[in-house]
C-alpha cells in the first residue's frame, strides 16, 4: 500500500454530514473526504516509513541498472556523445560554418581516465535512471492526493521534463559547441598550445549541459510561485529591465564571455522569462475563475 499523507495527519473523525447537508452541498461526495474512509484503511507510521523505504529502494535499483547499461556501452558514450563536441564534424560546426579542428585532450594525472570514466557512466546512469526514480517517488505520495490535484501534478510534472530536456539539448549542442570553439581559439601567446585536460573537458560539457537544462527550468519555478502569491505578471513586466541585465549575467556564467556565445545564451532565457510573465497571467486567471464559481459569480 502507498503513502497517503492526508490520512496520516488527519484529525479525529468527525460526525456523519447529515442528509440535508449532503444536498445541500453535492460536492461533499464528489472526492473522498478523510472523515468518510472505512476504518482500518490508514498505515501506521512504521508501514509508511517501510513503504518508503522500498520506494527509494526501487527508484536506486533503476538508477543503478541504468548506470551497469551505460558501462556496458561505455565506448558509445564516451565517442559519441561526450566526445562529440571535440570533434570538427559535430553538427553545430558544421551548421554554423565554423573552422574547428578536433581538440587534443590530456590525461596528466594516473588515474586521471578510470575517474573520468567513472563519473561519466555515474553522470548517464542518473539521467538515464531518472524517471524511474521520479516514477517511485510519484507513486508513493499519488494516493494522497485528489483527483484534480493529480491531473495538476501530471501536467506540471511532463511540463518540467520537456523543458529540462529542451534546455540540455539547447546546452549541448549550442552552448557547448559555442564555448570549445571560442577557448580552443583564445590564445595569449603563440608559444602556448591549447590541450584540454580530460577531466576538466568532461566536467565543463556536463555544466554546461545540466546548467543550461536547470535555468530552462524557469517557467515551472515561476508557475509554483505564482500559485503561493509570491509572483505576479504585473510584477515581472515591472522587472523586465532587470531581467533582461540578469539573463545575461546567467547566460556569462554558463558561456566563455564573447558577444555571440551570450546572445546565443541570454535570447533564449529572456524568451523563457516573457513565457513565464504568460504562465503567471494564466495563473492568475484560473484563480479568479475558481474564486468566482466557489462564491458563485460564475457566468
Amino acid at each position: 500500500m502507498a503513502f497517503n499523507w492526508r490520512k496520516s495527519f488527519r484529525r479525529a473523525k468527525k460526525p456523519e454530514a447529515s442528509t440535508a447537508v449532503q444536498a445541500a452541498d453535492p460536492q461533499a461526495l464528489a472526492e473522498p473526504r478523510e472523515d468518510m474512509l472505512p476504518e482500518g484503511s490508514e498505515m501506521s507510521f512504521l508501514d509508511h516509513l517501510e513503504d518508503l523505504r522500498w520506494t527509494i529502494i526501487r527508484g536506486i535499483s533503476g538508477v543503478v541498472v541504468m548506470t551497469i547499461v551505460a558501462a556496458i556501452f561505455h565506448d558509445w558514450v564516451v565517442d559519441v556523445v561526450l566526445m562529440g563536441p571535440a570533434k570538427s564534424d559535430f553538427i553545430t560546426y558544421q551548421l554554423l560554418g565554423f573552422n574547428f579542428e578536433n581538440l587534443h585532450l590530456q590525461n596528466r594525472t594516473v588515474g586521471g581516465q578510470f575517474f573520468a570514466l567513472m563519473g561519466i557512466v555515474m553522470a548517464v546512469g542518473l539521467v538515464a535512471g531518472s524517471p524511474i526514480l521520479i516514477y517511485s517517488i510519484w507513486k508513493f505520495i499519488e494516493p494522497g492526493l485528489y483527483p484534480k490535484e493529480k491531473a495538476g501534478m501530471r501536467f506540471i510534472a511532463a511540463f518540467a521534463t520537456i523543458f529540462f530536456v529542451i534546455g540540455i539539448l539547447f546546452g549541448y549542442f549550442v552552448i557547448t559547441p559555442l564555448a570549445l570553439n571560442f577557448f580552443d581559439n583564445l590564445s595569449i601567446s603563440p608559444i602556448i598550445r591549447n590541450e584540454f585536460d580530460i577531466t576538466n573537458y568532461f566536467s565543463s560539457v556536463t555544466w554546461w549541459a545540466f546548467g543550461s537544462g536547470v535555468l530552462f527550468e524557469l517557467p515551472v519555478v515561476i508557475y509554483f510561485l505564482a500559485k503561493l502569491g509570491l509572483a505576479t505578471s504585473s510584477r515581472l513586466r515591472a522587472f523586465r529591465k532587470y531581467a533582461f541585465l540578469g539573463v545575461f549575467v546567467l547566460g556569462a556564467l554558463v558561456t566563455p564571455i564573447d558577444p555571440f556565445s551570450m546572445f546565443a545564451a541570454a535570447i533564449p532565457l529572456y524568451l523563457l522569462y516573457e513565457g513565464s510573465i504568460l504562465v503567471a497571467a494564466w495563473v492568475e486567471r484560473k484563480r479568479i475563475r475558481e474564486l468566482n464559481e466557489a462564491f458563485g459569480d460564475a457566468p
